[in-house]
């Protein structure tokens, strides 16, 4: 478990812990905690947690506006580019990012000592992340109601 100051008590929330033994690519396992939503100004709020082992979110694309704080860690971001080639972005605690969503697909995990990140997403249409396959294309679309369902 990642050392976070007493102010931020990472047990108070309730966590889901998420895997796919399906993805050979790279290892999906990760908790989410929802924080809060509101269905009908489409947004809602949620922590990340990656382990120190190098656990991965699915492979995905934003494309809700999505704002970032890394509270603890350090949160690593390969962006997936059209040529097939790859930029990975490092982001220690602290970093603030906003998106405006259609991004290029990307994976997130932690760093030698994981990451707990805080994720605010926006959206008109219900749409926040398209999950994406090795090969670039969309397998799944994530929104808002999936999420809150997910949580409930």
């Amino acid at each position: 478990m990642l050392a976070t100051n007493s102010a931020f008590d990472l047990s108070q929330y309730e966590w889901s812990h998420l895997t796919d033994e399906a993805e050979t690519g790279y290892r999906v396992d990760y908790k989410v905690a929802m924080l809060g939503y509101d269905l009908k100004v489409g947004t809602c709020d949620f922590l990340l947690q990656f382990d120190a082992e190098g656990g991965h979110c699915p492979r995905h694309r934003h494309v809700g506006t999505t704002t970032s704080i890394v509270l603890a860690g350090e949160h690593r971001v390969t962006d997936l580019l059209p040529d097939g080639t790859t930029s990975e972005r490092i982001k220690p605690a602290g970093t603030y990012g906003l998106s405006p969503g259609d991004v290029h697909p990307h994976l997130e995990r932690g760093g030698d000592e994981g990451a707990v990140v805080f994720f605010g997403n926006h959206t008109q249409s219900g749409l926040l992340y398209e999950i994406i396959d090795a090969d670039l294309n969309v397998v799944a679309e994530v929104t808002i109601g999936d999420l809150v369902e997910m949580w409930a």
